[in-house]
């Protein structure tokens, strides 16, 4: 059985990595807070003092950190991924970065001999919990393909959308998809309160209609009960949403509705709501509009 590394233990790591060792393999786990790994212990990892401890002697190592600068110190450094990781074994980066990020990853990779896949997912906790996410490759065919024993253990599906950045890219797209799509509902209930109408017919309305979601199913409780237990932070959908408009300015394109979500979700960050759930973004426009 090959041995792996599990590099952060966050909300969507944990199950992730907890899923690998229920599967059979070995896992030796770092995260920055140790505190946020010891629970895989019961599992049967073996807890790192530093990246290239965890890394020293895998053939695969995970990353699944917050945001591109996570990832960069992970990586580089005395006690870094870098300096540790045997040549030939293989980096596969499921955090959310920019396409620029993981295509200047790969090519650090490739200079001390390991080969990077970029493999962001689509999904929160409990699709992360139950093995059930959808995996957006990029990288040569034949390193998904080495990978793809992982990626039926992590997840429901794969896709591989090209070399090593088109991953990302995927990744940004589909969560342009969540910030439009849940500030869409927000927006509904916002204005369909103010008119007087009940949130919860809103919902029942929204709900039998052609834009149906499961994001609404997944959201509903959260809404009639005003409390946003988190699944995927405000913070998170910001900071997605935040490089998505950045790449969309970079290539010349205008993206309205995704600019109009960005700035919604960082007024969000900005009012506190960070760590709450994505759906706090109807709390958010609620505020800006009571009378």
């Amino acid at each position: 059985m090959k041995k792996l590394a599990w590099i952060g233990t966050g909300h969507m790591g944990l199950p992730m990595a907890r899923n690998l060792l229920k599967a059979g393999y070995s896992v030796q786990v770092y995260n920055r807070t140790a505190d946020k790994a010891t629970p895989l212990q019961q599992d049967g990892a073996a807890l790192a003092s530093t990246p290239g401890e965890a890394v020293s002697d895998a053939d695969t190592v995970f990353i699944m950190l917050t945001k591109g600068e996570a990832v960069k110190a992970v990586l580089e450094g005395e006690q870094g991924i870098l300096k540790h990781i045997r040549e030939g074994a293989s980096i596969i980066n499921m955090s959310t970065i920019s396409p620029d990020e993981a295509r200047a990853f790969a090519a650090m990779a490739d200079e001390v001999g390991a080969v990077y896949v970029d493999a962001p997912v689509s999904g929160t906790v409990a699709p992360a919990e139950q093995g059930q996410l959808v995996i957006l490759a990029g990288g040569s065919a034949e390193a998904v393909k080495q990978s793809q024993p992982y990626f039926d253990v992590l997840g429901k599906h794969t896709i591989h959308f090209g070399e090593v950045g088109a991953g990302s890219s995927a990744k940004l797209s589909i969560n342009l998809m969540l910030g439009v799509t849940m500030q869409g509902i927000a927006e509904a209930l916002v204005i369909g309160e103010h008119a007087g109408l009940q949130r919860e017919q809103l919902l029942e309305m929204i709900g039998q209609s052609a834009v149906a979601t499961p994001m609404l199913n997944a959201k509903q409780n959260m809404l009639l009960q005003e409390q946003f237990p988190s699944a995927f932070m405000v913070s998170l959908l910001a900071k997605d949403l935040g490089l998505l408009v950045d790449e969309a300015r970079k290539n010349d394109i205008d993206l309205p509705l995704s600019t109009a979500a960005s700035r919604t979700f960082a007024d969000a960050v900005e009012h506190g709501k960070g760590e709450m759930d994505m759906a706090a973004i109807w709390l958010e426009l609620q505020e800006r509009n009571r009378k």
